[in-house]
């Protein structure tokens, strides 16, 4: 199986709407449907997520404005699998972030420190096991470094329930790449890579 990964830009934008149109985090449901837009470096405030066809236009936007960042794994050509990966300094005003991250510490341990925030996995349900989440989150590092980040953190649940409601993926994937628990935060680890 080859497996190529692509960094989210422009030009991706009808595959990645293409992914979301037709994989739906393995169901039918419209809030499973989600375009990733509830991750972002954009402020929520006056944003109608309600649907899935409105959550697909704030793609777009989003996506050509760089506020949706991530990585795209292909298959064949096709998209079987998809990371949010940003900034977390620049997600504090996101709708998720707001929603799911109030206990998550914003300030950083000195000043200076980049760190980039891993969100949000999904991938194909066919195409589950076969480790495309590990090789979407080594690029995410692999990239993070190059940029000059610090760290990489991730937030997956303390006890990993099911795929689509665990999104962030389990921690046992984070600590086969390296991650360490930093703290505690309600329901979720705070996990770090350090980078330099």
């Amino acid at each position: 199986m080859n497996i190529e990964i692509r960094k989210l830009a422009p030009e991706l934008l009808d595959d990645y709407l293409h992914f979301f149109d037709t994989t739906p985090h393995s169901t039918n449901k419209d809030e499973h449907r989600c375009y990733c837009v509830c991750w972002c470096n954009d402020n929520y405030k006056d944003k109608d997520f309600s649907t899935a066809g409105k959550r697909r236009d704030i793609a777009i936007k989003y996506i050509n404005g760089h506020n949706i960042q991530g990585y795209l794994a292909y298959c064949d050509n096709k998209v079987v699998g998809w990371c949010n990966a940003n900034t977390k300094s620049d997600c504090f005003e996101c709708c998720s972030w707001q929603m799911f991250m109030r206990s998550v510490h914003q300030d950083e341990s000195s000043p200076g420190i980049k760190v980039k925030s891993v969100f949000c996995f999904a991938i194909a349900p066919k195409m589950r096991g076969k480790g495309i989440a590990g090789l979407l989150l080594s690029r995410v590092c692999e990239d993070a470094k190059k940029d000059g980040f610090d760290f990489v953190e991730a937030y997956p649940n303390k006890e990993f329930i099911d795929t689509e409601e665990d999104f962030m993926g389990p921690a046992k994937l984070y600590e086969k790449l390296g991650f360490a628990i930093c703290y505690e935060a309600d329901k979720k680890l705070v996990m770090r890579k350090k980078l330099k």
